[in-house]
């Protein structure tokens, strides 16, 4: 119907409309890495195709495109005609490396007979040579759940792991990862009939409600899936096994009960018998959930419901997030709890190698980048207390708790921070400051007094104005107020026109020798690796800063879309917070992401700083489309901070 460009476009339009925005023609030209005049043509003849659907596409001159629809039902039609188109593209015989991946892990996984290469290479239209690299990556994802690729001389190839492993396995990659809904969950493979499924999501259903255990949808459908399979499985005689002393544990746990209850259910509805070790799959199930919603318990009740080890835990995570990035959220009781009562289902999650998906993760790293950095470090943590390995979407859903912690505060009335500068000496300082005291109270934090040939010596970063009782010619990146050393009606006036003004920003963390605009540079390595060497010439990191870069980025990278990427240690290295900052003349892929603006960044070790103000700044880029557009276009210094600024 309409090739991939199209399709890309039109779920831009879509997307803008329903957030009441306008699609500018270069974000368009960009995501499709297209000339403008390639895009300007694609949008002619999208605006074709919606013609005779219902919709067409409005040009806004000088601002960009919209989507227009008159005929709902018509748009509708099309859009679920295109849908159709793509899963039949996708169900089709796989054009890329990532779909045959996916295709020979669904083919190994859904049988129990050995599988010729030759057979494999006839399927997919490709050479033995092709498909036995594909099956190195195959390889290397089924190592992660302890499963082998077994060859056997003129038979050929099968898995073999645990059966448990087997089926973790199976619900990750038959799957899409992304169509989790109950009427989705059988479209992509009849596993069992789809009467079937809705009896089961109604035996759970029923039973948790009993048993008083919350899941989320996610969590939900998740259950649902993995009793889907077993019911395969076992129909096939394949069986979970469980060490002897891990069943007696789990079948003293609370789970078990509603496990056994959902078993019994289900094999009264669908004809089958599940033995012991299943109804103990289905507990560990609900052992990897969160179980308790409430926040309101004192700490001693907490304490009794959480296994012995996992409250110290989350106070020792908690420490160390604090430690490196000062948010004052230590003390945050409901954070405490938060954090608690997910480290419960999560360490059972670990414990039997569960898979945990997080449908929210590109969201939380977009709109949260502050919490998900804690959450990385609070992932660092876990993993060296727990000796395991803690994934992204696990420190997806840590930094949800810490996001809303960090939302919490800012609902807290915060001060605003200030030096005094004052040249007539210690007496008249000291009556500035008490003034001041007494007219703003806890409104204001003074950081101290200081001379004005010490000025330079004072980290401007951490604070949101200067009060000084004679004139500063210097170039500051904060505000200046000039005041009487006895401060007068109109001096107190200025300064709560500053503390109310919010229009004072500043490009405080970088300057003009760390932004290089229009570089031409094909990968993330070339940027990171130019952003590095510059940054060690100037003498603002040491060697091997770049390394802990990218091993942060090994961990997740940090392409938020809206071609923005923030890269940064993976610890805080440097004795200042800066930015770096490179424009790209295209786009390049990073990761999954198209990126063309990127700020490398570096935070203060050690700092006491509050980086609220920071990551807001920042994140305003993220978001804001226009602006990334507009920045892209600038070829100077001086022009870049006017459009960062807004006095563009």
């Amino acid at each position: 119907m309409c090739n991939s460009r199209i399709a890309t476009i039109l779920r831009e339009l879509v997307a803008a409309k329903s957030a009441s925005s306008i699609v500018t023609g270069e974000y368009l030209a960009n995501i499709n890495r297209v000339t403008s005049r390639t895009a300007r043509n694609d949008m002619k003849e999208l605006d074709t195709l919606l013609s005779k659907h219902g919709a067409g596409v409005k040009s806004i001159r000088g601002t960009g495109y919209e989507l227009e629809v008159w005929d709902d039902q018509a748009f509708h039609r099309l859009l679920q005609e295109m849908f159709r188109d793509e899963s039949m593209q996708q169900g089709g015989i796989p054009d890329t490396q990532e779909a045959r991946v996916q295709y020979l892990l669904q083919r190994l996984l859904l049988t129990n007979e050995y599988m010729k290469l030759e057979d494999l290479a006839d399927e997919l239209y490709i050479s033995k040579s092709t498909v036995q690299n594909d099956l190195r990556d195959v390889k290397k994802i089924l190592q992660q759940y302890g499963i082998v690729l077994e060859k056997r001389p003129n038979y050929g190839l099968k898995l073999k792991g645990e059966e448990i492993k087997l089926r973790f396995c199976m619900s990750e990659y038959i799957f899409n990862q992304k169509a989790r809904e109950l009427n989705k969950i059988n479209e992509q493979l009849s596993i069992i009939a789809k009467e079937e499924i809705i009896i089961i999501r109604n035996v759970i259903l029923g039973q948790i409600k009993e048993y008083g255990i919350t899941l989320s949808d996610v969590a939900l459908n998740n259950l649902i899936i993995h009793i889907a399979i077993a019911c395969k499985r076992i129909r096939s005689s394949n069986h979970v096994s469980i060490y002897e002393n891990e069943l007696v544990r789990i079948i003293k746990q609370y789970e078990y009960k509603a496990a056994l209850e959902i078993v019994e259910a289900i094999e009264q509805s669908l004809q089958i018998s599940f033995p012991q070790t299943e109804v103990a799959y289905i507990a560990i199930h609900l052992l990897g959930t969160k179980l308790v919603t409430h926040t309101d318990m004192d700490e001693e009740n907490l304490q009794v419901l959480m296994d012995k080890e996992i409250y110290p835990l989350t106070l020792k995570v908690l420490e160390g997030i604090e430690s490196k990035l000062n948010l004052g959220i230590r003390y945050d009781k409901e954070l405490i709890f938060g954090i608690s009562l997910h480290l419960k289902p999560a360490m059972n999650r670990y414990r039997y190698g569960m898979n945990l998906r997080n449908p929210m993760l590109a969201a939380i790293k977009t709109n949260y980048p502050l919490a998900f950095e804690a959450a990385i470090l609070a992932g660092m943590i876990l993993e060296k207390e727990l000796e395991i390995k803690i994934d992204e979407n696990e420190i997806g859903y840590l930094a949800l708790h810490i996001g809303a912690a960090i939302e919490r505060k800012k609902m807290l009335h915060q001060p605003k921070r200030c030096m005094i500068v004052c040249a007539s000496g210690v007496g008249s300082a000291k009556l500035v400051y008490y003034k001041l005291q007494s007219k703003f109270g806890s409104r204001m934090e003074i950081a101290g007094t200081t001379e004005y040939y010490k000025l330079h010596q004072v980290p401007m970063h951490t604070l949101d104005f200067i009060i000084s009782t004679i004139p500063i010619s210097d170039s500051l990146p904060i505000p200046v107020i000039e005041v009487n050393t006895i401060l007068d009606g109109n001096d107190i006036q200025k300064i709560e026109h500053t503390m109310l003004d919010h229009s004072n920003e500043t490009l405080e963390y970088t300057r003009e020798e760390l932004v290089f605009l229009q570089q031409r540079f094909e990968t993330k390595e070339e940027v990171l690796r130019f952003l590095g060497d510059n940054l060690q010439k100037q003498g603002l990191v040491k060697e091997g800063f770049i390394d802990s870069v990218f091993q942060r980025e090994a961990m997740s990278p940090t392409s938020f879309g809206n071609l923005v990427a923030i890269p940064h240690p993976i610890m805080p290295e440097t004795d200042t917070t800066f930015w770096s900052i490179c424009t790209l003349q295209r786009p390049i892929l990073w990761k999954d992401k198209q990126v063309q603006f990127v700020c490398l960044l570096s935070v203060e070790k050690n700092s006491t700083t509050d980086l609220q103000k920071m990551y807001n700044l920042l994140g305003k880029v993220v978001e804001d489309q226009s602006l990334v557009q507009q920045l892209l276009k600038c070829k100077n210094y001086n022009e870049f901070t006017r459009v960062f600024l807004g006095k563009r």
